[in-house]
């Protein structure tokens, strides 16, 4: 990726300002929240085909999407797997719903992106292996027991969230959606590792602070 200097591994990237990296990471949703807000109920009139607002904040929100990850990219140098793959998806399924001006595809994205993460974690369980220790092991330390377990705890919430997305955007109005994708699944998964304070404090590791 980006040049690294000989004391900072390049899976490590560099430090930003937390602050800063919040606004790259959450910005455009809140954009596209707010967004939506003002243009829901406008049609536009785009080469002689008529767009919904919905389409038009999706047609914003992918590139600007685009632009904060490499921005992320260029301060840290460096980008996880689950960003490259939830990019991935939003160009996709962002692109799919502006090409053919129709808004179901850009509401099923959170459903692929949790089948992919549930199922990639489930595939690691299959292998007898933790593949999110690989992807947080530096954010929370945990014993090889503990990290299966919650390895096994998020696949679960990961299928959990995609059939509840599924559940929601087929039977509930647009705006039922973003607000759901908005606010319901950020808080979702913020309750789920509330929730699993008592795991981290069975099975978490001590750091060594004997190191000089």
């Amino acid at each position: 990726m980006s040049e690294q200097t000989s004391e900072q591994p390049m899976d490590k990237g560099r430090p930003i300002n937390p602050l800063l990296k919040s606004v790259l990471e959450y910005g455009p949703v809140v954009l596209f929240f707010i967004a939506y807000l003002r243009l829901k109920d406008q049609a536009f009139e785009i080469g002689g085909t008529s767009y919904e607002g919905f389409i038009v904040v999706t047609a914003g929100f992918v590139p600007l999407m685009v632009l904060s990850t490499l921005a992320l990219w260029k301060l840290t140098g460096k980008l996880s797997k689950m960003q490259v793959m939830t990019l991935v998806l939003i160009v996709v399924f962002g692109g799919l719903s502006v090409w053919f001006n129709d808004e179901r595809f850009f509401k099923m994205k959170p459903t692929m992106i949790y089948l992919l993460f549930g199922g990639l974690l489930g595939f690691g369980l299959l292998r007898g292996q933790s593949y999110l220790r690989v992807v947080m092991e530096e954010m929370m330390p945990l014993q090889d027991e503990g990290w299966m377990i919650l390895t096994r705890r998020l696949c679960a919430m990961f299928f959990a969230l995609a059939v509840a997305n599924e559940v929601i955007w087929r039977m509930m109005s647009t705006e039922s959606w973003v607000y759901f994708k908005t606010f319901g699944l950020t808080a979702a998964m913020f309750l789920f590792f509330m929730t699993q304070a008592r795991l981290f404090q069975t099975y978490g590791l001590e750091e060594d602070k004997d190191a000089s």
